[in-house]
This record gives structure tokens, sequence and C-alpha cells, in this order.
């Protein structure tokens, strides 16, 4: 009887107190997803920042590490390495928080050479730094699929920046071929110093040219290379303030639009047009137009590409690219400014298929004459669909588009659509 009763107190503690799947006690994926590879970053950079400094407060640094007679230049420059790429891997760091692939190549690259510097100055300081990128590196490329997000620049940007290292290239080459011409240029280094303080026009006055034609190719090195340094920096400064801007509003950039292609336009906002936003995103490009700044403001935070303009407007709609659209859905909460919609949309386009929205039954026709492609009625469809599943009877979308007159959707041709038609 003793024993019944053990047997049924440890079987109750049992199933009290054992799970059928364990339970972790540490989630290790929250240590090791994208966000710690960022968070890794940032600590490198800051450790090599205090490195870089530790370096500069000292007289000299030697080379005793392993790798120090492989170094590539004099002792002195030692010192500016651990700052040098604490600035890099800070700049490196923002880019991996936007997830941007490029930014993930860079670090790539930079974490190993960062973690170089204790085995060339074998600095007890300096091997925080190796140890911290020896645990990042892994992180890095486990989470590579994170960082997924391509840098669009125009060809007008990547002309610029062609430009400008192009004239630094051709200044540092030619300063150092003509060194002998020039007072304090001895050096691939000299010269690359004596082009940088001469291109921003700094001109400390330690290197001067002595003959007329170093005088000549210097004039020419200021002049190109204070022009493609503005038009480089124009080019990609001012788009990003053109894109907060236009973001805050809710609005896409000129360069944003000049993407697009075979993409479809939905004109206004209205009831339907979140499931429709749903429907087409997974398949295809969108763009709404609309007027209303918040409502433009909210769909740009969601990830939709939106222009806020008069979408009856059909400039508006050449900006929004309907020439290389692929369709057009006229949804708005207005007949009458479908209408317009249509109108503007034929008129910017003629070729392009154009879907509307009837908000009311009796205007199906109307939109149908003004040039739409097909017209649906929602609220016909709906109705009809709620009539026949409160009946029991088993009905599809396409049971519930068309009747025997054929008033809740019509086609190019003003007939009635059959079940068998998309």
């Amino acid at each position: 009887m003793a024993g019944d009763t053990r047997e049924g107190r440890d079987s109750a503690l049992d199933e009290l107190f054992d799970y059928g799947e364990q339970v972790r006690f540490v989630h290790w994926e929250a240590f090791s997803g994208a966000k710690s590879t960022v968070l890794l970053l940032a600590a490198i950079a800051v450790l090599a920042f205090i490195t870089g400094l530790s370096d500069l407060s000292q007289e000299t640094v030697s080379l005793d590490g392993p790798l120090g007679a492989l170094f590539p230049a004099t002792s002195s420059l030692v010192r500016l390495y651990g700052v040098f790429f604490a600035f890099l891997l800070g700049a490196l760091t923002v880019g991996l928080q936007r997830r941007i692939r490029v930014a993930w190549y860079a670090v790539l690259v930079a974490l190993p050479l960062v973690a170089l510097l204790p085995l060339f100055t074998a600095e007890a300081t300096d091997f925080p730094v190796l140890l911290a990128s020896l645990v990042a590196l892994p992180h890095l490329v486990r989470n590579r699929e994170y960082f997924d997000k391509a840098v669009d620049l125009s060809p007008f940007q990547l002309a610029a920046i062609g430009a400008f290292l192009g004239v630094q290239v051709y200044g540092t080459v030619g300063a150092y071929v003509l060194r002998e011409q020039y007072t304090g240029v001895s050096s691939f280094t000299d010269a690359f110093y004596y082009i940088v303080v001469s291109g921003t026009t700094v001109g400390y006055g330690d290197m001067t040219p002595t003959t007329q034609l170093t005088k000549l190719f210097s004039l020419s090195v200021i002049v190109l290379g204070t022009g493609a340094f503005t038009i480089a920096s124009g080019s990609l400064i001012i788009p990003a303030i053109e894109s907060r801007v236009t973001r805050a509003f809710g609005n896409m950039t000129a360069s944003e639009l000049t993407l697009l292609e075979d993409h479809v336009l939905v004109l206004g906002y209205g009831a339907i047009t979140e499931p429709l936003l749903d429907e087409l995103r997974a398949s295809t490009d969108v763009v709404v137009v609309t007027p209303d700044a918040e409502v433009a403001a909210d769909l740009r935070e969601d990830g939709v590409n939106v222009l806020t303009d008069d979408p009856t407007d059909a400039e508006a709609l050449l900006d929004a690219r309907i020439d290389t659209a692929e369709g057009v859905v006229v949804a708005t909460e207005d007949d009458a400014q479908d209408v317009l919609a249509i109108i503007a949309a034929r008129q910017a386009n003629p070729d392009v298929r154009v879907v509307a929205a009837a908000n009311d039954q009796k205007h199906v026709d109307k939109l149908d004459g003004v040039g739409a492609d097909r017209v649906v009625s929602p609220t016909v469809i709906g109705g009809r669909m709620l009539g026949r599943s409160v009946l029991g009877e088993e009905t599809t979308l396409f049971d519930a588009e068309t009747d025997e007159d054929g008033d809740a959707e019509t086609d190019e041709d003003g007939d009635t659509a059959t079940d068998e038609e998309p």
C-alpha cells in the first residue's frame, strides 16, 4: 500500500517536472547573430583606436614581432597603424549596420590586416586587437547572408569617383616622375602628399615646383583635382541629402525613379490598397502615387515605393515612369477621381494595361468607357460571395466575379468576363 502511494507520488512529480522538450538555459543564437557581428566590429574599432593612441604616445615603436621585418614602411609609420584602422573599421561598422554587402567584403579584408599589428610590434597592449579579430572573423563569415544590400550608384556617380581617383593617380605618378624638378619630393609618399595638399588648395609651401613644366603640371593638378573632388563629393552628398528629405515626406528620389522598369503603378490609396500591395509586392515592383503625404510616409516606412503627387496628373505619372510600367491599377475611393486617373494614364502611355476598381456598381461602364482595360467592382464581388456563403454554397472569387448581366466586371471589349478569365 505504501509502495503504491510512493509510486503514485513519484509519477506525479515526474509528470510535473519532466518536460518533453529541453528548455535551453542560454540561446547561443542570440550571441552569434548579425547584431553581435556589428557590435564586435565596433568593439575592435574602439580597441584599435586605444591601441593607436598608445602607440602615438610613445616616441618610437619597435618592430620586434615575428612579422616586423615584413612591415612595408619605416618603424615610425606603424604608430599610425591602429588609429588608421580604427577610423576605417568605424566607417565599415556603419556599413554593416545598414547591411551593405560591400562593407562586408571590406571588413573581411580589414580585420586580418588590423590583427597583424601585434605580430609587427610584439607589444602586449596590441594583443587584445588580435584576439578580438579572431573572434569576430567566424561571426562575420557565419552571418554573411545577412549583409545583402547592394550599393546602387548611378553612372554619373561612378564616373565622378573614377575621375577623382584618376586625378590622384595622375598627380602622384607625375610628381614622382618629375621629382628632380621639385624641392622636397623624393618618394611616392612625398608625391602623394604634395598632390593632396595642392588639390585641397592648402599649399603649405614645403614642396615647390622649380621649372616651367612642373609649374604647369601643378596648375593642372590643382584645377583637375579641385574640380574632380567637388563633382565626386557633390554626386554622393547631394543624393544622400535628397534621400533624407524625400524619405521624410514619403517620396522617391530622382535616382530611384530612373531605375524603375516593368513595375506596376497603383494610382491613389483606398481600402483595397493594402491587400492589393500584399498581392503584387511578392512578384513585381510597385509604386503608389498618392497626394496624401501622411499616407505616403507610412507606406515608405513599410518599404513601399511612393511618389507623393497627384495621380490624375499625366506629368506625375511620367515621373513615375509609366512609359516603362507593366500595368496600372486605379484604386482610389472616388470614382470621379478614378475617371481622371484613367484618362491621365492613357495620355501618358496609351499602350499600358489599366485595371480600375469601381466603388459604385453603376460606374463600371463609365470607367470602362474612358479607357480602362478591365473594371472590377469589389463591393459587388464581396456581396455575392457573402450571399452564396451564407446559403452554404462553396464559392471562390471567380465564381462571384460576374453574373449573367456582366455588371460586376468588364474587359476592354465591354463584354462580360467568364469564370475562366483571370
